[in-house]
């Protein structure tokens, strides 16, 4: 197959209700994170996602996963649907999705299925109103990141890889067929319309909340992350002068030793008491801070939209005031 960049992706329109009401129903029951299986097909650089499954449960531990998917994509082979593995999709809480375990999976997956995708869908802000399905690849920074196992400092800033620069998003776009189409516009005229005031509904407290509670939460584990890294110079530190000392001293020594006649001692000797201490691995601060940046970019979006009605609903309320004194 010949290696080709993966510009847009086409979802159906079934794929995503399936999706939908399986994250709505893990997030309504248990509070788990829902995982499935995309299925489709590459088509030069679009990825078509025509169908999909669910994974089962982590808590049962009689189904073996990997058989699982194995059997369902047979299955969806006989009935002539679409059984081509092209990725996965996750639910997200607040826009809180980047974790070890989906950079791990996306890992695996871009790295055995080279066009195949992570579909964040959030069930939070889809509740709200706003439908957020978004589609992510891993950079060829992220892979290579991966692949070599170093999440110290130095190998970082090589790559020159940082928390903005472990996905790409990749633009999707849903497509219903022209039944469906037809249909949708025959429901929505069957509908009663509204006066239109709940377009300049503020309830978006709550949804600010939870975003802000999140915020916090994560800006104190950078914080612990920044004390842990903070500590461990401050040992290397001491550490050095602690060795240099020994060195000064052996120097000393040395000196007296030639005087006298003698050999003088090895550096080695002090050399060999000083052990590199570990470095702490960078990757969590990472995943921290892109987690904050993804928050932040939330609440700007909610924040500009509770400024923009709240400057409406109050244009509207002194137009109605002058019109009564009138």
């Amino acid at each position: 197959m010949n290696k080709k960049e993966i510009t847009h992706v086409q979802c159906d329109g079934l794929a995503v209700m399936k999706m939908v009401k399986h994250c709505h129903e893990e997030s309504q029951g248990s509070m788990e994170v829902a995982q499935g299986a995309l299925l489709g097909l590459s088509e030069g650089n679009r990825l078509e996602i025509t169908n999909c499954f669910p994974f089962p449960k982590s808590t049962d531990e009689t189904v073996d996963e990997e058989e699982y998917q194995l059997a369902m994509m047979r299955r969806l082979r006989r009935v002539n649907v679409d059984h081509f593995h092209v990725g996965w999709y996750q639910s997200a809480d607040v826009g809180n999705f980047l974790s070890h375990t989906l950079l791990e999976s996306q890992y695996h997956y871009q790295t055995s299925i080279e066009e195949s995708v992570v579909v964040v869908y959030d069930t939070q802000k889809s509740a709200r109103g706003f439908l957020t399905l978004k589609a992510y690849r891993l950079t060829p920074q992220a892979i290579t990141m991966y692949k070599e196992g170093e999440f110290t400092p130095d190998a970082l800033r090589q790559l020159k890889i940082g928390y903005e620069k472990l996905f790409v998003e990749i633009p999707i776009h849903i497509r219903n067929s022209a039944l469906s189409n037809i249909m949708m516009s025959e429901l929505q005229e069957m509908v009663q319309e509204e006066e239109g005031s709940h377009f300049l509904d503020l309830g978006t407290a709550g949804v600010l909340e939870g975003h802000i509670r999140v915020m916090m939460d994560r800006v104190d584990e950078l914080n612990q992350e920044a004390n842990k890294f903070n500590k461990y110079q401050q040992m290397v530190m001491r550490q050095e002068q602690e060795k240099h000392r020994q060195l000064n001293k052996l120097t000393q020594e040395n000196i007296a030793r030639i005087a006298k006649g003698e050999p003088p001692l090895p550096e080695e000797d002090v050399t060999k008491q000083f052990r590199p201490l570990p470095v702490p691995l960078r990757l969590n601060p990472m995943i921290i801070s892109g987690q904050i940046n993804t928050v932040s970019q939330h609440i700007n979006q909610f924040c500009s939209q509770s400024l923009a009605k709240l400057y409406l609903t109050e244009a509207l309320q002194g137009a109605k005031e002058t019109k009564e004194t009138k």
